[in-house]
């Protein structure tokens, strides 16, 4: 778990730059941090869940003022082709956030979505206690993703933005 947890923090920082940590604060579950040699924060949350064959979790969420970038990890997925594109339904707990959204495929248990920068889309997902993604013909690997206290997460990361240097 520590290790899926570490290496979507450095799959979200590489996305910007290098490994070296210089921020980082603890929101719950969630970590916080600005790495040095990345552009912008990022939010990333792990867990185990014990009603799926206790499988890994694991999601990533960054922005900027053009793109929100969100980097799911599960261990229960096994995509082919790294760059094939996916589409979903992305929705949370009470909310429908977009319909088809393209997915990219990372590696084996990644998917990476960048999306125009939107502020209902943050505001949804600050309210949410889960996300979901329902893949168009797929519904074994569709995914609802636990995220308790994003609300206070994305404050964190929004706070974190306003101050990286």
């Amino acid at each position: 778990m520590k290790r899926i947890c570490l290496a979507a923090a450095l799959f979200a920082g590489a996305l910007i730059g290098g490994p070296a940590l210089a921020q980082q604060s603890k929101v719950g579950d969630w970590t916080i941090e600005k790495r040095t040699q990345d552009t912008h924060c990022n939010a990333s949350r792990g867990y185990k869940d014990k009603d799926d064959e206790n499988r890994d979790y694991v999601i990533v969420i960054t922005y900027s003022d053009k793109a929100i970038v969100i980097v799911m990890i599960y261990d229960g997925w096994e995509w082919n082709k790294v760059g094939e594109i996916l589409r979903a339904d992305v929705g949370t707990d009470d909310a429908d956030i977009m319909a088809k959204a393209k997915w990219e495929v990372m590696d084996k248990t990644t998917i990476r979505g960048i999306f125009e920068y939107d502020q209902s889309i943050m505001d949804r997902l600050s309210k949410a206690k889960r996300l979901t993604l329902d893949f168009e013909d797929d519904d074994d690997d569709s995914i609802e993703m636990q995220i308790p206290r994003a609300g206070e997460a994305l404050a964190a990361l929004k706070f974190c933005e306003e101050n990286r240097k």
